[in-house]
């Protein structure tokens, strides 16, 4: 036993050591004889960008708006004639109907006198005229701009009369604006945890008021948000008189603004445009790539409808060649946050 413990065990160590560091130099200065010869596995991955088929299929241009529910403004009732208020016959805050009395005015005019031939003067009394400023709408008394003997001249405010009546608007983005070419004359309203969705009707487009938040948006593609690009525009409806709302209440507004039904369609991510003409890249059978102009029609802020240019089946590339990634958690048809 001693013997082995003196040499025996130090020789296996010593043998084990001078292995390992064969080895460890068989590894770094001698190659494998495969790795000489070449035959060692090379990568054969391909990038491949992803294509979709022009495919047969239904696009509906619903537009969806973030608004808000907005008093209508209040109507001005102007003086009617030059002269001197003789009687208010309303206050401030009082419910009146179209046609109800809130002032009367009245206006002397002096005449010269009459001189007789015999040298006699005799004074002639003034022309009086008078006017009744009515209201005119029903609603509400606002400001009172008159009092009692105030001299006023024609087209000064004497009061206005707010209407109980609302609207309802928002901002478009650029976007929304040109699926809104062909402009229907109602949208659709819902209020959450309000009255079920109702028509809006009387529908316009036009430049932003004082309600319609610009920085707010909307999207249909979908709802304008703080990132897409304000079209400067807004869209207004009148809310039904049998609706109750208030003002201030956010609202979805729905505008259809067509279908187009058995076309051929491809992912808008797929097109450079969005409206009239756009450009796809065309894959052929044998992979070469050909960009092309076409024609396109409505879409829903996912999918646009393809009037021109490409046939069905072709393939194209389904994102357009260096543009921005999509967001996945904003939803394209509504402009929403989904995750």
């Amino acid at each position: 036993m001693r013997v082995a413990k003196t040499w025996i065990f130090p020789i296996l160590r010593i043998l084990i050591f001078a292995a390992i560091a064969v080895a460890l130099v068989k590894l770094a200065f001698f190659a494998p004889v495969e790795a000489a010869s070449g035959s060692s596995a090379v990568p054969t991955g391909e990038m491949v960008e992803p294509q979709v088929a022009v495919a047969i299929g239904t696009v509906t241009n619903d537009v969806a708006v973030d608004a808000t529910v907005e008093a209508d403004a209040a109507v001005a009732a102007p003086a009617t004639l030059a002269g001197t208020v003789t009687e208010v016959f309303v206050t401030q805050g009082q419910a009146v109907a179209a046609g109800d009395r809130l002032a009367s005015l009245r206006s002397e005019t002096p005449q010269d006198p009459v001189v007789q031939s015999d040298g006699t003067v005799t004074e002639r009394k003034p022309i009086v005229k008078t006017a009744v400023v009515t209201a005119p709408v029903a609603g509400t008394v606002g400001a009172l701009g008159v009092i009692r003997d105030q001299e006023v001249t024609v087209g000064d405010a004497v009061a206005s009369v707010a209407p109980p009546t609302f609207h309802v608007t928002g901002a478009l983005a650029a976007d929304q604006l040109y699926r809104l070419v062909s402009r229907p004359a109602e949208g659709t309203a819902t209020i959450a945890g309000g009255p079920a969705p109702f028509p809006c009707t009387g529908l316009a487009v036009g430049g932003l008021g004082g309600g319609a938040a610009s920085d707010e948006t909307t999207g249909d593609a979908g709802s304008t948000d703080a990132g897409a690009a304000s079209s400067g525009q807004s869209v207004t409806c009148a809310v039904p008189g049998d609706v109750t709302v208030f003002a201030g209440l956010a609202t979805k507004l729905t505008i259809p603004a067509g279908v187009a039904t058995d076309v051929l369609t491809v992912p808008l991510t797929a097109v450079e445009g969005a409206a009239g003409k756009g450009i796809v890249t065309v894959v052929g059978d044998d992979g070469t790539e050909e960009e092309r102009e076409i024609d396109l029609g409505i879409n829903d802020g996912t999918t646009v409808e393809v009037t021109g240019g490409l046939a069905e089946g072709e393939m194209v590339l389904e994102f357009v060649p260096g543009a921005a990634a999509v967001d996945p958690c904003v939803d394209p048809s509504t402009g929403e946050v989904v995750c």
